[in-house]
């Protein structure tokens, strides 16, 4: 009995260590730190796409769904340049399907799904009137949630807890199970609070990804200043129950200046 748990252990330890890797190169901001992959890539964008799509079906037939237009066009143009930049953290995003939508709501907020499903609300935008500086350093921090597969993270320590089934993850495309396990897994990719760490690693990287693409980095103090400005007085917004702005991070980004400005400045020559 004991050789048996002794080797139930083994395979357990050597099943996490292989699951166990760092999903992006580290640019220059150093993004390097190994994490629990216990759920499939595949699993996850497809159970993000299905609550996407429901999301955006929603906002449609609320006439919310915003098709064309100056403000749309807009996050597109931020958004390509971008995405050209991805490749810095990890090859295989240069070919994921990017999307745009924005939504016609007076909301703080924005994500970026598994796979390059970006969204932003009018809220974000208009009430804190944001520079294409300020919209690309939101816009990169949530891509660079996908880009790291924080969702994923946190789906696979659900899986490990067991607040997730295999048998919902592998749930048949279309069915009533697939959907209740798709919006179950947005709950933990855009509702529950990212860690501390993980903010930090995407406040890191969707600066440099800014700063790559021309977009000035020093924006991303303006910005946190902002939301938190927005929300004194009032119900924290939506943005900022989930991505904590406060002193300590402001100082964070200050601190990497000095390592984006360079690939900023690289731009404008």
């Amino acid at each position: 009995m004991t050789v048996r748990r002794l080797t139930c252990f083994a395979v357990a330890a050597a099943t996490l260590l292989a699951a166990c890797a760092s999903t992006t190169k580290p640019g220059v901001v150093g993004a390097q730190r190994s994490q629990l992959m216990l759920v499939s890539a595949d699993q996850v964008e497809q159970m993000a796409l299905v609550n996407y799509t429901q999301q955006n079906q929603k906002a449609q037939s609320e006439g919310k769904l915003v098709t064309h237009g100056a403000e749309l066009e807009r996050l597109k143009r931020v958004a390509a340049r971008l995405e050209k930049q991805v490749g810095v953290f990890r090859d295989d995003a240069v070919k994921w399907n990017w999307q745009v939508v924005l939504i016609d709501a007076p909301i703080l907020n924005a994500s970026c799904a598994p796979g390059g499903k970006i969204t932003f609300y009018t809220g974000i935008v208009r009430q804190l009137r944001l520079t294409d500086d300020e919209i690309a350093i939101v816009m990169g921090h949530e891509i660079s949630h996908a880009l790291r597969e924080h969702g994923r993270e946190r789906v696979s320590q659900a899986y490990a807890q067991n607040a997730l089934s295999s048998a919902a993850m592998s749930a048949a495309p279309g069915s009533e199970a697939q959907i209740q396990a798709a919006n179950t897994v947005a709950h933990y990719l855009y509702v529950l609070p990212n860690s501390r760490q993980n903010e930090s690693e995407a406040d890191g990287m969707g600066l440099e990804l800014a700063a790559r693409a021309g977009y000035n980095p020093n924006a991303a103090i303006s910005v946190w200043k902002k939301m938190t400005e927005a929300s004194k007085g009032k119900q924290p917004a939506e943005f900022l129950s989930t991505h904590p702005a406060n002193d300590t991070r402001i100082a964070e980004l200050g601190a990497l200046m000095p390592k984006v400005m360079p690939l900023y400045q690289a731009t404008r020559q």
